[in-house]
């Protein structure tokens, strides 16, 4: 039995703006996690945490040595958890990473990763989805302006916003080789999309986003009331954000690559049901239904 859709979206001819009331950005306090209650307020209105070093180097080096070992593994060719850019056929996005990797599996458990998730979200968590998402030098495409909440809804069907990403840079995000934008508390604003779900859409979509990206119009709308934040760091830096944030990136066209770890944390309170706006849920390495607390 599927539970009450708060966040209709795929369903209506015009775009429909829903105010956050429901579902805090925010569920734990701060005796429940390393987070103090000053930075968990401020996540609470922006929607996001930045952590300025979240790595030591020797760990880091570690991280960046597995990594160029995940993209460079002859036994992932054709594998359909590898999206490839459309015009130049380098990896775009390696999904499912913390099965792939041992490493990346123990890393994501540490408290200072799964600990924060536990935090913000106020319950125990399981891993929704992992990946990495690659932006090569001269050819990687941007990230059409996005709530990943709107799809996991959707398509997944994850009922509320009881979600939080982790993004850890793994190499340098600089301002012009496609580093992460966000508006500011606009995750407490649900943009309800127009166009009905694709069979298999995330075929598609994982390359170039179309169906479950927002109207000019209420883009407009967030970037005037909310303005447009702009992460960059070193490698070994990091971004708490909100399933619902109103995010998106730009292309690379410098010769620096950018890579960034993305790990999905979900409250074992917010299990997925069926789909609200697709006939089937999208494939596990997307969407997990098969998941385990972490401890």
């Amino acid at each position: 039995m599927q539970s009450t859709d708060y966040y209709p979206t795929r369903r209506f001819r015009e775009p429909r703006l829903v105010y956050r009331t429901e579902d805090p950005a925010v569920w734990g306090g701060p005796g429940d996690g390393p987070l103090s209650e000053e930075r968990l307020d401020a996540h609470e209105l922006d929607g996001f945490t930045a952590i300025e070093q979240l790595l030591e180097p020797a760990e880091l080096a570690a991280a960046q040595s597995e990594l160029n070992h995940i993209m460079t593994d002859p036994a992932l060719d054709g594998d359909e958890r590898v999206i490839r850019e459309r015009s130049t056929d380098e990896i775009r996005s390696v999904f499912d990473v913390h099965r792939l990797s041992p490493f990346f599996a123990a890393l994501i458990r540490d408290d200072r990763i799964a600990g924060i998730a536990r935090q913000i979200l106020g319950s125990d968590v399981y891993v929704h989805q992992s990946r990495v998402n690659y932006k090569p030098g001269f050819g990687g495409a941007p990230f059409e302006w996005h709530s990943d909440f709107e799809t996991w809804h959707a398509e997944d069907g994850m009922p509320r916003m009881r979600a939080v990403s982790l993004s850890l840079a793994l190499t340098e995000n600089y301002h012009f080789n496609g580093s992460l934008m966000i508006m500011p508390g606009s995750h407490q604003t649900f943009v309800s999309c127009v166009g009905a779900t694709p069979e298999d859409n995330h075929k598609a979509s994982l390359v170039k986003q179309e169906v479950g990206t927002p109207d000019h119009d209420s883009l407009r709308m967030l970037a005037d009331k909310h303005g447009i934040h702009q992460f960059t760091g070193p490698a070994g830096s990091a971004i708490w954000f909100d399933s619902n944030c109103m995010h998106g990136s730009n292309g690379n066209i410098t010769p620096f690559p950018r890579s960034n770890l993305f790990i999905v944390f979900n409250s074992v309170e917010n299990a997925l049901e069926d789909p609200f706006a697709a006939e089937k849920p999208r494939p596990e390495y997307l969407g997990s239904r098969d998941w385990e607390v972490l401890n």
